[in-house]
């Protein structure tokens, strides 16, 4: 038996729902000292209305633990993961993906659950990019159903589960048909069958022989002709209709969740629906059958399965009646009639019913019984768990016999992510410096309008600038405002900056206007803006009190377009004429494109991008 091993099991069902062979194997697991986390259900199809019950259930399931993970038994961990239910959605499977591996992750590292086996019984795209994103030993697919003959939405799952068989180093299958399919896509070596079956100690009959009948059962007339499972889809209809009309004698009695409209069959005196039991309660049930039925119609879905209810029947020793399913013909094949009987008309399937009730003996019995107990979940898993560590150390072997093959591997794929890398590198760098794609990208930014007569030229300061240092930028921007100045385009010059390195931005400009003649009286300053926003809004304000409204504008050719979006917001009063730096390095092309430059430009960007976003245009 599998011992001290991490698994994660990619289940296909809810925890919480009918037992099947998810929660028998990973608890069987449990209680053999491994951890397991079982993964419910994250979807192969979109939800609808009737999906609400399991949807309620999840939520409440994720509120019991901690982001959604809660512990079920000893080394048993459930995790009930809320999701976008788009399966098939590229951007709702990266989501989901991050949502899960978010928790995950970080779980693994607080139980230190390291190096675990990946079990897979739900192939979609979102289990195989989970399963992408995780450190494993092996990944284990459980080929269970035919999935994509499920529903009209689930065909779309064959691409994730072929990829998903490919990567698998184990594949289990419940049926011929099915290691067929998956023979397809993978050697059939490596693709063994198991069945899913009955855990014989829950489904001992010398036990649960002196077990009381359950309450719902007393008040029923024998003889029971009984069914466990889900009363959904795959049952026929017209075989069920025909068996209560023409047998009225005997009561057909369904023990399980009512998964689909039963109004034209519960209007039979003789049909009872008992709903859904637990797995424990189960056996009880089925001991009370006079004899069991597989009423499953016949097509490409159920071609494909192996109904595990078969042994639970069986290991009761219950005589068994099905519809005419391929797994079951092996099974008669192997065991005789007496273990099975198969009818392929409703006529015969009748004919069956009342032989079965006549001719059963103690020696039939006891040979379904064996039969059973052949084909046990013990068993099987004991199975399982060989193959499981035969081919773990058969990894470990050949891990270490071609580790001179493996570093040369590693060295190749990295000088290839090396080789990407550069190329990548160097066609960016071709892009960026030795095309124009720069100036049709700062394009937009610049604003330059010839100069005219106004009340004030407003100068708004550099800062560290575009340089990424003090003082160049602000001497640019002073020497251009001095020279509109001296041409008489206005009377007055306004400094607009709060940066300080040493000295103050704007009285660095100042100083510099004076000392080209400029008189200090013609001068204002406005030393306390940090940013272009609060640069606009401040000379605003004096512009305002000193009843002007009409400037010059001066500052980089690439900070043009933002102070215009936000004067068009706050200052439409204003007659603005925007004038950038006539000489700035950054809309020099004559010496080809510079780092600097590109900084510059796309911070411009960014600012504009923030701006929006704050709502200052």
């Amino acid at each position: 038996m599998l011992k001290n091993r991490n698994i994660v099991c990619f289940s296909s069902i809810d925890w919480d729902f009918i037992w099947q062979g998810h929660q028998e194997i990973m608890s069987t697991f449990a209680k053999n000292d491994s951890r397991v986390l079982f993964i419910e259900n994250t979807g192969v199809r979109p939800p609808n209305l009737k999906d609400m019950p399991r949807i309620k259930s999840r939520i409440r399931n994720w509120f019991k633990g901690v982001k959604g993970i809660r512990k079920e038994a000893d080394n048993l961990y459930v995790f009930s993961p809320l999701i976008l239910p788009f399966p098939y959605s590229r951007i709702a499977r990266l989501i989901n993906c991050r949502l899960i591996l978010s928790v995950l992750e970080k779980w693994m590292q607080a139980v230190d659950f390291t190096d675990p086996i990946i079990w897979v019984f739900l192939p979609t795209g979102l289990t195989l990019d989970l399963i992408n994103h995780l450190d494993k030993k092996m990944i284990i697919y459980y080929c269970l159903d035919n999935l994509k003959k499920v529903d009209v939405s689930t065909k779309r799952i064959e691409k994730y589960e072929k990829k998903v068989i490919q990567k698998s180093d184990l594949v289990f299958v419940t049926s011929d048909a099915l290691h067929g399919y998956c023979a397809e896509v993978r050697c059939a070596d490596q693709i063994y069958k198991f069945p899913f079956t009955v855990n014989i100690a829950k489904f001992d009959r010398n036990k649960i022989n002196s077990l009381s009948a359950p309450p719902d059962l007393k008040g029923i007339k024998r003889p029971i002709i009984g069914f466990s499972g889900g009363v959904r889809k795959w049952i026929d209809r017209d075989l069920i209709k025909y068996l209560l009309s023409s047998n009225p004698e005997f009561s057909f009695v369904f023990v399980g969740p009512i998964q689909m409209d039963i109004r034209d069959l519960s209007c039979f005196k003789n049909a009872y629906f008992l709903g859904q039991k637990t797995h424990d309660e189960l056996p009880v049930y089925i001991n009370n059958f006079d004899a069991a039925i597989i009423p499953y119609l016949v097509n490409d879905f159920t071609r494909c399965i192996f109904p595990a209810k078969l042994n639970e029947y069986l290991a009761l020793g219950k005589p068994v009646i099905s519809t005419d399913l391929p797994e079951l013909k092996e099974m008669l094949k192997k065991y005789g009639d007496n273990i099975i009987h198969i009818a392929d008309t409703k006529e015969k399937f009748s004919d069956r019913v009342k032989l079965v009730l006549k001719s059963d003996d103690e020696v039939a019995i006891n040979k379904r019984i064996q039969a059973a107990k052949e084909n046990s979940w013990e068993y099987y898993i004991e199975k399982m768990s060989d193959l499981i560590e035969k081919k773990i150390e058969e990894k470990r072997l050949d891990t270490e016999e071609k580790w001179k093959e493996n570093l040369l591997v590693f060295y190749r794929k990295s000088r290839k992510k090396v080789f990407k890398f550069a190329t990548i590198c160097i066609l960016l760098y071709i892009f960026l410096f030795k095309t124009s794609f720069i100036w049709l990208v700062a394009s937009p930014l610049k604003i330059s309008q010839p100069p005219h007569n106004a009340n004030a030229i407003v100068v708004f300061g550099g800062g560290v600038g575009e340089t990424g240092s003090p003082g160049k930028s602000t001497i640019e921007r002073a020497r251009y405002a001095v020279e509109l100045f001296k041409k008489g385009y206005a009377d007055y010059v306004i400094f607009s900056s709060g940066y300080t390195y040493k000295y103050n931005d704007a009285e660095n400009m100042k100083l510099f206007a004076v000392s080209m003649g400029v008189p200090e009286k013609n001068i204002i300053l406005e030393d306390k803006s940090s940013s272009t926003y609060e640069n606009v809004m401040f000379s605003k304000n004096i512009l305002d009190k000193k009843g002007w409204n009409s400037i010059l504008l001066v500052s980089s050719p690439y900070n043009m377009r933002r102070a215009s979006l936000i004067f068009r917001k706050y200052g439409n009063r204003l007659k603005i004429f925007y004038l950038p730096v006539k000489e700035n390095q950054f809309f020099d092309r004559t010496e080809g494109v510079k780092l600097e430059q590109i900084n510059a430009i796309f911070h411009e960007y960014a600012g504009i991008i923030y701006y929006w976003l704050r709502g200052y245009i």
